[in-house]
């Protein structure tokens, strides 16, 4: 038999169907594999006894014919999810030991779906990093390495323990959360698929606020067919969260293998930077050859506002975590360090509870909603927002099916190699991720070719608002035509 950690959430899903095994074996396969790789640090909590309790349950559905679409399938939660009985801190000292008395939607409909919680995945603290490198619990390491080299990269930010435990085999999926670019970047840093669905189109509640008109939950898988498999049962209206969207959720995976042919395909010009390496500039122009093999129509377009959205984002997400955090108090729950009275309560629980990043972000997004900076700082951001949107609909509107670009500025880098001194290198990993999030797009990341060192490199599809099914027929095309790749075993 296959090692069962190898397969893909299809094959497994299969597997279980034939009773060629069961959700118990499978899930038992997956928690040595996390026991073998705890030098990754993806897993800040394992929960072995629940994951073979849930997967007992599932294989008695499952033989009465009574199994879910995710039935016995074992994954990772991100801890930004709240997980009932189960301890969540977004990976922050400020929530100290949390245990939620209530279950995220997201992960309340998985469980409804029959799937099995192998425990919680690390993140940056607070969803705020582009590295995993913020955490409290310790930065995540790449399963990938250069070739030749055995410096730990990082997986990328914030869902790295998502991408890291998904490349490394040790879930067959996993939740993650997208502000600016948290579930691509890391899936294209890992060789796994991500997708951030349109705004609204997965509930936010039970979720850890970071930048809530930015925020949005999605899938990180082993495959496009996997990714859409995922995002069904994660998708849907959530009478809970005034943003979710009242609309059905299609079968995603019945886009997986139809035809592209006659779709528009736009190449957006801003996207080509000063100094782009000279391998991203060649996986972009191989995507657009397959899509265009596959019968795809390629045109350029024109996005003119992007060059502001990097700043434009960096105003208004920290603006909104200022706001969502403010809840963070020692009073209610989590971490409380004593003082003479209340203002130095809260200050010295704040000092101690939040890293360095989230303190810098905080006293950013509090500096541009304050008085006399409002108006030049938060205003004009959320201006030049909407033109970003625009940019989209004008493309749209002009018969654009989805946007092809470039899903990273680079591989993925060592650890502590970026931002030390100047957080804004670290912010740039973001530039063509972030224009999604403000306009409120759906997007996914595909695994798309490796570069000189052997490193996996990925491809961002755009699509318009509530259209993923288009994102996963192209994004299989790239699949089909890229291969898929695992990183070499070294833990």
């Amino acid at each position: 038999m296959t090692d069962l950690t190898s397969l893909t959430l299809a094959e497994a899903r299969k597997g279980l169907a034939d009773k060629t095994f069961t959700s118990l074996e499978l899930t038992d396969a997956h928690l040595s594999a996390i026991e073998a790789a705890r030098v990754l640090n993806a897993f800040v909590m394992e929960t072995p006894d629940q994951a073979r309790d849930m997967a007992r349950e599932a294989d008695a559905k499952i033989a009465k014919g009574e199994g879910g679409p995710l039935a016995g399938i074992p994954l990772g939660i991100k801890d930004l999810f709240a997980t009932k009985g189960v301890r969540t801190t977004a990976c922050s000292k400020i929530l100290g030991n949390f245990v939620p008395t209530y279950e995220s939607t997201v992960t309340s409909q998985l469980w409804r779906d029959g799937a099995v919680m192998l425990g919680k995945l690390n993140n940056d603290e607070f969803a705020m990093g582009s590295a995993n490198e913020t955490s409290c619990f310790g930065p995540v390491g790449n399963p990938w390495r250069r070739e030749g080299s055995n410096t730990t990269l990082v997986p990328g930010g914030s869902s790295g323990g998502s991408a890291s435990a998904v490349a490394a085999l040790l879930c067959m999926g996993a939740t993650a959360t997208d502000t600016g670019g948290s579930i691509r970047q890391p899936a294209a840093f890992t060789a796994t698929v991500g997708i951030k669905p349109t705004y609204g189109r997965c509930s936010r509640w039970g979720i850890v606020a970071f930048a809530s008109s930015l925020d949005q939950a999605g899938p990180i898988a082993r495959s496009v067919r996997d990714a859409a498999m995922l995002l069904r049962s994660m998708a849907g209206h959530d009478p809970k969260d005034t943003t979710s969207v009242d609309i059905p959720v299609p079968d995603y995976e019945a886009a997986i293998g139809k035809s592209v042919k006659g779709m528009k395909i736009g190449i957006p010009k801003e996207y080509r930077l000063d100094g782009m390496p000279a391998e991203i500039e060649k996986l972009w122009g191989e995507g657009a050859a397959w899509l265009r093999s596959a019968g795809a129509e390629l045109v350029e377009v024109s996005l003119p506002h992007t060059k502001y959205a990097l700043p434009a984002y960096y105003i208004v997400a920290p603006a909104e975590a200022s706001s969502n955090l403010a809840r963070y108090d020692g009073v209610r729950y989590g971490l409380r360090e004593q003082g003479k009275n209340i203002i130095e309560l809260y200050e010295n629980t704040r000092a101690e509870g939040f890293g360095a990043e989230v303190r810098r972000r905080v006293m950013i997004g509090t500096y541009v909603l304050s008085a006399g900076y409002y108006d030049a700082y938060y205003l004009r951001a959320q201006k030049v927002r909407t033109l970003i949107k625009k940019d989209f609909e004008d493309c749209f509107a002009k018969g654009v099916d989805a946007i092809l670009t470039p899903a990273t500025p680079s591989a993925a880098f060592g650890i502590g190699e970026k931002g030390g001194a100047d957080p804004v290198e670290m912010y740039l990993n973001d530039i063509f991720t972030v224009t999604v999030n403000m306009a409120g797009l759906p997007g996914i990341a595909v695994p798309a070719g490796k570069d000189p060192q052997g490193l996996p490199l990925g491809l961002q599809l755009i699509g318009r608002p509530f259209e993923e099914e288009t994102l996963f027929s192209l994004g299989e095309v790239i699949e089909q035509a890229a291969g898929r790749f695992t990183p070499a075993r070294w833990w």
